[in-house]
């Protein structure tokens, strides 16, 4: 066992060894700053370079750029409020006000450090558990992979703010959301309407830019300021790290979900964020300020995120099962290289996989130490002036949406989603319940089915699904305890029948915004019911329960609105703060306009040079800029955008013109 440390250990400090990991965490920092490509995208970029290359080398490359990633996506999340992938959506909800309140490079910092904490702790798990770690893993079957997708769906109870009877339906629109397309079970084709797009289901990539990163754009847009509030960045990356310090508990036990998690073939990266953001507010009893800027929020889902690469290499070195879509690309690059994943791994490869796990730690070292060094000079971005911003994020968010499936419908489901998000923000739709619904839908269905075929319904007393069952139920109760509890309508009712003046009328006429949004919602429902009717029974049950508990929660929410004391909940905190602050409030539906004209621009004349005619419009109609800026940012911004795409091998959307007539690239 020495023999196969020491091999491992040289073959990791080589001068050769080391500059190819370098390459990786550079492409990886690279990568991850784009916002919505994350590890596929970039793994899926450097696997044509491994052809022909040493195997040790290759994968210091792998590795580097797998470390990376979830490291510097954050940079989107906290300066723009864009999730950089779908692991970083949790860091959003607290980092991006601490941007907007002056502290940008503070949430940057301890988000760095903490996972680098995550990270180190991530291969500490995978070197420990290496070799103990194949019964354990096998273990898990279908029957305890369903109940851990329903201990994810308990995060709803903790994430549903001040309503959690609108946390539970926004969840369950999430779940019919995520039903859309092919039935698990038969096959079966639901909610599609005869729309090729809807086939495959509405990719992830799309409802996390359309739920997070537009309502934000079209928040700062109304507000007309910089993203950050003050003209200094805060006390900097090392007030960060002592965040990350005095909360060292709170990153271990984060840290160690993390690698938990991500061991777990199937439950992937994109719960683990929300999974430990939950286990934060439930546990966090010193002056909890979560969703308005508490820097505990970005240290727990960080340091879980990075863990969980360390777990994720697991089952997928021991079982050769990717325990998500960046392992799954990293297996094929395993594979591509001759390696073959299974039993040797701890066996005859044993030197090998104490290098890919020993490379894991030391790329997070030096990917961390690179984005810390970092933080405090691309934090400054928030200082800009967000009229100068807005078009580049805007035209971020597109192209990103667009490699989901390189289609026009990608920009046209993104702009419905962003309404979807800009209206649930408003009226207090929890956003995160429903991203949750939706990540699980696909996988707690597929389980669901599995157990109850292979177990029958006496899976539900399953050793292991019993104790996930107790966690569960403990979750949901710590949950209910630190959400910030709203009215119960009894204490409604009392204070309606105490308020004089006030009649239901009255109440209709100052929430018929709101009720309107939640007669929509009950619309939806209603068609995701009629739709499961016409399917078979394996293909219905799930949706068909999930559009009723959601249509059910819909109607007691329109009964709160009908009932209860008119200004309770008629606007979102946003609007009550910059109408507090004196802060001018642009039309809502303007700042949407901008958004549809870039994808309506798209569909006339292609990305190109839509993008182009869109730069030039908001900046002289919008921001009034001079032509002199308006010819240098559109400049900068289209030549970034083809930089891009043509190292990626990205085409862009297409449109009318594009049908017409026969146009090189980049306009093809």
């Amino acid at each position: 066992m020495i023999d196969v440390f020491l091999s491992a250990l040289a073959n990791i400090l080589t001068l050769q060894h080391m500059g190819y990991m370098m390459i990786g965490v550079m492409v990886g920092l690279m990568i991850g700053v784009f916002p919505g490509l994350g590890g596929i995208a970039g793994l899926s970029l450097m696997i044509p370079f491994l052809y022909g290359m040493d195997t040790t080398m290759a994968l210091a490359m792998l590795i580097g750029l797998v470390a990376v990633i979830p490291t510097s996506d954050t940079f989107a999340s906290v300066l723009m409020g864009i999730p950089g992938s779908s692991a970083s959506q949790a860091t959003v909800l607290d980092g991006f006000p601490m941007a907007k309140r002056g502290e940008a490079a503070r949430a940057l910092s301890a988000a760095f450090f903490a996972s680098l904490v995550g990270g180190l702790i991530g291969a500490v798990v995978l070197t420990g558990f290496v070799l103990v770690a194949r019964p354990v893993i096998l273990a898990f079957s279908s029957a305890e992979l369903f109940m851990l997708s329903v201990f994810g769906l308990s995060m709803v109870g903790v994430l549903a703010g001040k309503s959690l009877v609108k946390g539970v339906a926004a969840c369950a629109l999430g779940l019919i959301i995520g039903s859309i397309g092919g039935a698990p079970a038969t096959g079966e084709f639901r909610m599609v309407f005869g729309i090729d797009y809807l086939y495959d289901g509405i990719p992830l990539i799309i409802i996390g830019l359309g739920l997070f990163a537009v309502p934000e754009i079209v928040d700062l847009l109304r507000r007309d300021r910089s993203i950050s509030e003050h003209t200094t960045l805060g006390a900097g990356w090392f007030e960060g790290i002592r965040d990350v310090v005095r909360n060292w508990w709170l990153t271990l036990r984060c840290s160690g979900i993390g690698a938990l998690i991500g061991a777990i073939p199937g439950l992937g990266g994109t719960v683990v964020d929300w999974i430990a953001y939950g286990h934060a507010v439930q546990s966090v009893k010193k002056d909890p300020q979560f969703g308005k800027g508490d820097v505990r929020g970005v240290i727990a889902p960080e340091s879980a995120n990075n863990a969980k690469e360390g777990g994720g290499l697991l089952p997928t070195l021991l079982f050769g099962i990717p325990g998500g879509g960046a392992m799954a690309v990293f297996l094929g690059g395993m594979v591509l290289l001759g390696i073959q994943p299974g039993p040797s791994m701890v066996g005859s490869n044993l030197d090998l996989t104490y290098t890919i796990v020993w490379s894991l730690a030391l790329a997070n070292v030096l990917g961390a130490g690179l984005c810390i060094l970092l933080a405090i000079p691309i934090s400054k971005l928030t200082l800009i002036p967000f009229k100068l911003l807005a078009p580049f994020m805007i035209a971020v968010i597109c192209f990103a949406a667009f490699q989901a499936t390189r289609t026009l419908d990608d920009l046209i489901v993104l702009l419905a989603t962003g309404v979807l998000g800009v209206y649930m923000r408003r009226f207090g739709w929890p956003r995160p319940a429903l991203l949750i619904g939706f990540v699980l839908a696909t996988q707690a269905e597929t389980y669901l089915y599995q157990a109850v075929q292979f177990y029958g319904w006496e899976f539900l007393t399953r050793t292991g699904v019993m104790i996930i069952m107790g966690i569960t139920a403990g979750s949901i109760w710590l949950g209910l305890r630190a959400r910030v509890s709203e009215a119960t309508p009894a204490e409604i009712l009392a204070v309606e029948a105490r308020d004089a003046g006030t009649g239901p009328a009255a109440n209709i006429r100052a929430r018929a915004p709101q009720i309107i949004f939640a007669l929509v919602a009950l619309g939806f429902f209603a068609i995701g019911i009629h739709d499961a009717l016409q399917q078979s029974f394996l293909g219905q049950v799930f949706p068909l329960i999930m559009a009723c508990a959601g249509a059910g929660f819909t109607a007691l929410v329109l009964v709160f609105l009908v009932l209860g004391k008119p200004n309770h909940a008629v606007s979102s905190d946003t609007e009550h703060e910059a109408q507090s602050e004196g802060i001018p409030l642009r039309s809502t539906f303007g700042a949407l306009l901008w958004i549809a004209l870039l994808v309506a621009l798209t569909a006339l004349a292609g990305f190109v040079v839509a993008l182009v005619a869109f730069f030039i419009a908001f900046l002289r109609l919008r921001a009034q800029a001079s032509w002199l800026m308006t010819a240098i940012l559109t400049a900068g911004c289209t030549g970034f955008v083809l930089t891009l795409a043509s190292a990626l091998n990205m085409r862009f959307p297409g449109g009318l013109l594009q049908d017409l007539y026969r146009l090189p690239w980049p306009f093809s």
